[in-house]
């Protein structure tokens, strides 16, 4: 099996793949203080409770926005699975062309979207990624990552209106019954929801016009499945888009 590790700001997701399929996913938050030793303990943890043998994992391919976290999560994959891991950045051959001025500035998250999103729904392409933050990334007819956006995310938003604000509650993200709010909570949740499905159907209709046709648009991460119903240009969700990215990168470098 194929173990794909997507090393985020906020959250970490795990995927395990036998050949194009993913067979089973879990998530936990991202910690940098934890040692290779608790992490390798977590996450075959998390396998064993899923019903899955870590001896069973022969291949790993990773991609970390978090640098101080990189070096703990090669070594796991090399001595706990015995897989030397395949570490997605922009200088990776079979990739995806990048016309940014700087390729090194391209999130490798944003990377394995482009690919993943391009393989399964062809070009020209918008990927919106809700995570820590939220990322806009245009990918061509060609199939080229021609560049993007980078907005505050929502939970981040949400997270510093309540420090900023005395008298605002913390509050769960959740899609309320209605736009007008009949109480604090409701109308948090509605300036969070609907304030930022407006600004991702602004930004989509903005690059749509840049990108010179009716690019197709799906949405990712942790925070996306509450777009379906509310944005109006978001088409598709696929939560395991990164992953699924992730696994034809390493299909494409490992033939």
């Amino acid at each position: 099996m194929l173990l794909a590790i997507d090393v985020g700001n906020t959250n970490t997701v795990v995927g395990l793949f036998v050949g194009e399929k993913i067979v089973g996913r879990f998530r936990f938050f991202t910690n940098v203080l934890e040692t290779a030793d608790e992490l390798s303990l977590k996450i075959t943890s998390l396998l064993k409770e899923r019903g899955f043998d870590k001896k069973t994992i022969g291949d790993a391919v990773i991609c970390n926005v978090v640098p101080a976290a990189a070096s703990v999560y090669q070594r796991i994959c090399e001595d706990t699975f015995g897989a030397a891991p395949l570490v997605v950045g922009p200088d990776l051959k079979w990739c995806i062309p990048i016309l940014y001025d700087n390729p090194r500035e391209v999130g490798a998250d944003r990377i394995a979207n482009a690919v993943g999103g391009f393989n399964i729904y062809g070009g020209p392409l918008i990927v919106v990624d809700l995570g820590t933050a939220v990322t806009f990334d245009a990918v061509s007819a060609k199939g080229e990552y021609a560049g993007g956006v980078i907005a505050p995310g929502i939970e981040a938003s949400m997270t510093s209106l309540f420090k900023k604000a005395a008298q605002l509650p913390q509050v769960r993200l959740e899609k309320p019954a209605a736009v007008i709010g009949k109480n604090t909570v409701a109308s948090m949740q509605s300036g969070a929801v609907y304030g930022f499905a407006g600004m991702i159907d602004s930004i989509v209709a903005g690059m749509r016009r840049e990108m010179g046709g009716e690019a197709k648009v799906v949405a990712t991460g942790g925070q996306s499945e509450w777009l379906k119903g509310v944005s109006a240009t978001v088409q598709t969700v696929e939560p395991d888009l990164t992953l699924l990215g992730l696994a034809e990168i390493y299909k494409r470098n490992r033939a």
